[in-house]
């Protein structure tokens, strides 16, 4: 923590010196010791404690003086700041072979406070002298302060987010800020001659911010200090307790940023008003900013997202009317986003919810760059590749994120990160690598990599979702299953439902049963989704009894799939209510058999099925619910500190 802080002594005049309060000063005697000195002896104020180091074999004599040996050092402490300066004094008397006192070296010493301190204990207080300031650790019984990064805008009207701000325009921003205090206590006349200097390492200076609050003439003033373009600040009026900083992250853990970030308080010695100065003392302290992270399905849902899309054959009124009857049921808000807010753009899952800041915000993918309803509380993230194209795998349909779970013993408590990609070992459409750096690199979330190239669009909501449950995990696992939707089909047949038509496409069962093109481009799907299946039950720690399989169809299209009918994973989740596309199936004794076959698989978990239309307003167009709508989750209630990477 602190440099080693050496004190020459001298016999031709006394030696002044400064030491922060509980750390060593080592005395050079060498430079002190007169001709024909062969012992000497430690003098010193009461507050002073004298510490002679030296080997097992060197003993001081039965009067207390120690022989002149090269190895033996003098190291002194100061319990107590003083109260003026030169208040402590240290006495080295030095003797010849007959016991005469030839010279004497004398020390003044100083001794001041100097310390940094943050929530090291992460218990929500700032605590003062804690060991190890300058190390993080994760798990439960880990330390290290903790830092948000400020992408909300709690200033009305304001341009941005605060963090893009180099100043605090509201009192409601310091709560996204992290507390430091320095303290300093000692003579403020020393403070002169020694500096106290706040500095963050030039790699980390464009990550934080920090703001120093200082007394104005009616109400707190708070003075940019730290930050992009300054490394170092030199604190006004030292020696008077405790000064009070803020401190406000302004990236998130990315590649090539661990998330962790420095700050030190320096005493210097200066020895003259030109010299930059040499630190005497370093106090340390470090930060993680806090990772962005994404809520699955299980979280209760607090706010709906969707678009307005007015003008056109493709509007999406009656969507809009079959939402609303949904959010009703499931008692939750819905904000409708205008036209000319979306750019008129119906596919709100570019942007993905997250808690309030601290734990996550909203990530937008480089196919979008706006604000979803950015305000107090709720921030947003970008991620743009220089130079690259951008596919629909860029779209965040292609991200998700399982309920937590347990893997091997291995615990996920925040659950992982699922992103759509090509087969590990073939070339094709991936998620641009600045977003895919940029969720590896938050660490809480394991990210898993699932095969989804082979379809069309390429996204994971396109063949998986999951679902809250009372037992086993507390959640299943929805997959999409073209062998399921067969079975149901076949079984409808032999019923003597052959005959019943889907109502928009105008095909019987018994044509689809007979179609040997779609049947073979669904094996190939069926393929595709159990390797996934393969893959989720080892990554996730799943068992057959965690999935259930929701019978649907695809058909391809240069040799990539789409959904034949409305894709019914493709769903909003809003606790136990569910938004389903409406499939538009055969009609099997007054009802939608495949309708009717997802109510009795989901029902008996004590979840609700809504169908909602969502046949021209959506799914023509590619996408289906979950694709048109975006939901704002109750953040974890577990700490992220306590994951163990």
């Amino acid at each position: 923590m602190a440099p080693r802080h050496v004190v020459p002594m001298s016999t031709s005049h006394a030696a002044r010196g400064v030491c922060v309060l509980g750390t060593e000063v080592f005395l050079d005697t060498r430079r002190s010791t007169p001709r024909g000195a062969v012992s000497f002896d430690v003098h010193a104020t009461p507050a002073v404690t004298v510490h002679m180091i030296h080997s097992p074999a060197t003993k001081p004599s039965l009067d207390a003086r120690w022989p002149l040996d090269p190895d033996i050092e003098v190291v002194v402490t100061i319990d107590a700041t003083s109260r003026t300066v030169d208040d402590n004094q240290v006495k080295i008397s030095y003797y010849d072979r007959e016991g005469r006192e030839l010279a004497v070296a004398w020390l003044y010493l100083t001794c001041v406070e100097v310390s940094l301190d943050v929530d090291w204990s992460r218990s929500g207080r700032v605590k003062s002298k804690g060991k190890d300031k300058d190390k993080w650790t994760w798990g439960p019984d880990g330390q290290g302060a903790v830092l948000l990064v400020n992408c909300d805008r709690d200033s009305p009207g304001a341009g941005g987010t605060d963090s893009g701000q180099a100043d605090i325009r509201t009192p409601a921003d310091l709560q996204d800020m992290s507390v430091m205090l320095l303290r300093t206590e000692g003579p403020s006349a020393i403070f002169a001659e020694y500096p106290v200097v706040l500095h963050v390492p030039e790699s980390d200076a464009d990550k934080v911010r920090v703001f120093h609050a200082v007394r104005g003439d009616a109400y707190p003033l708070y003075k940019p200090v730290l930050g992009p373009d300054k490394l170092s600040y030199v604190l006004d009026h030292a020696g008077h307790g405790d000064s009070t900083f803020y401190v406000e992250g302004l990236a998130f853990p990315d590649r090539g940023f661990s998330g962790l970030v420095s700050f030190s308080a320096s005493l210097l010695e200066v020895p003259h008003k030109d010299s930059p100065g040499t630190p005497i003392f370093t106090d340390t302290v470090v930060f993680r900013v806090a990772p962005w992270i994404m809520t699955p399905n299980t979280q209760q849902p607090l706010e709906v997202f969707v678009c307005s899309i007015k003008q056109g054959s493709d509007s999406n009124e009656a969507f809009l009317e079959g939402l609303r009857a949904l959010l009703r049921k499931a008692n939750c808000k819905l904000t409708v986003c205008s036209e000319q807010d979306s750019r008129s753009d119906r596919w709100i899952q570019v942007s993905l919810p997250g808690p309030p800041p601290g734990t996550g915000e909203p990530l937008e993918s480089p196919w979008h760059l706006f604000p979803l309803s950015q305000g107090p509380d709720f921030g947003y993230v970008t991620r743009e590749p220089p130079g690259k194209s951008v596919t629909s795998l860029d779209s965040f349909g292609n991200l998700d994120v399982s309920p937590p779970v347990t893997v091997r013993g291995k615990e996920y408590p925040l659950g992982r990160i699922l992103i759509g990609s090509p087969l590990p070992w073939m070339a094709g459409r991936r998620m641009c690598r600045a977003v895919r750096d940029f969720l590896y690199a938050q660490t809480v979330q394991a990210p898993l990599e699932v095969y989804s190239e082979w379809l069309s669009v390429g996204h994971v909501d396109e063949f998986l979702t999951f679902v809250p449950a009372l037992d086993r995990k507390g959640f299943r696992l929805l997959l999409a299953s073209p062998n399921a939707c067969y079975k149901l089909f076949k079984e409808k047949q032999q019923q003597g439902h052959g005959e019943a038509t889907q109502a928009l496409r105008k095909k019987s069962i018994d044509e689809i049963l007979a179609d040997e093109s779609l049947r073979s481009d669904n094996r190939h799907v069926q393929r595709c989704i159990d390797w996934n299946r393969d893959l989720l039950k080892q990554e996730l720690g799943l068992s057959e009894q965690d999935i259930v399989d929701i019978p649907q169809l695809f058909i391809l299209t240069n040799s990539r799939a789409d959904a034949l009918f409305p894709d019914m994973v493709n769903m909003l989740v809003l606790g136990r209510h569910l938004g389903i596309p409406k499939p538009f199936g055969p009609v099997v004794g007054g009802r939608c058999c495949l309708e009717q076959r997802v109510r009795e698989l989901l029902e008996p978990l004590g979840l609700s099925c809504t169908f909602i239309d969502d046949f021209f307003s959506y799914h023509v167009l590619s996408g289906d619910v979950h694709c048109g709508t975006n939901v704002r989750r109750k953040p974890f209630a577990f700490k992220w500190w306590h994951v163990v990477p």
